[in-house]
């Protein structure tokens, strides 16, 4: 399974060739592709922001995908990554750390270009 994070939905939309490209590998192969919860909210903030054909679209794009749930363990896994991070001088952000902690649940590959991710132990990443 492959967990997308709102950069590469972002990408996607906007038409970034890599991103079109893995969508369509993806779909020959029948991937199962899902997105966390926060990254889902990350993402259609925006959509809701500007409203018209973008919120059209990221609604379209998101609805064909499943969501990841934040459950209370997996909230606290990533509240200690985030210890562990800040400890050794290495910060993510809490949205990012959330992420993260669900991708890592699920045994998801994060699909993302946002380099913070790379300090996360354990994580499994592909770009694009």
């Amino acid at each position: 399974m492959r967990a997308l994070d709102a950069t590469y939905c972002f990408d996607l939309l906007r038409g970034d060739a890599g991103a079109r490209d893995r969508a369509v590998e993806w779909e020959g192969q029948q991937e199962r592709l899902a997105i966390p919860a926060p990254a889902l909210a990350e993402f259609l903030r925006s959509g809701y922001r500007r409203g018209g054909r973008l919120l059209e679209q990221s609604l379209t794009l998101t609805r064909r995908l499943e969501v990841l749930p934040l459950e209370g363990d997996t909230a606290e896994d990533a509240a200690r990554l985030g210890g562990d991070l800040d400890r050794r001088g290495l910060p993510v952000g809490n949205l990012d750390l959330l992420i993260a902690a669900i991708a890592r649940r699920h045994r998801a590959i994060l699909v993302t270009r946002d380099q913070d991710f790379q300090r996360i132990p354990g994580l499994h990443l592909e770009t694009y």
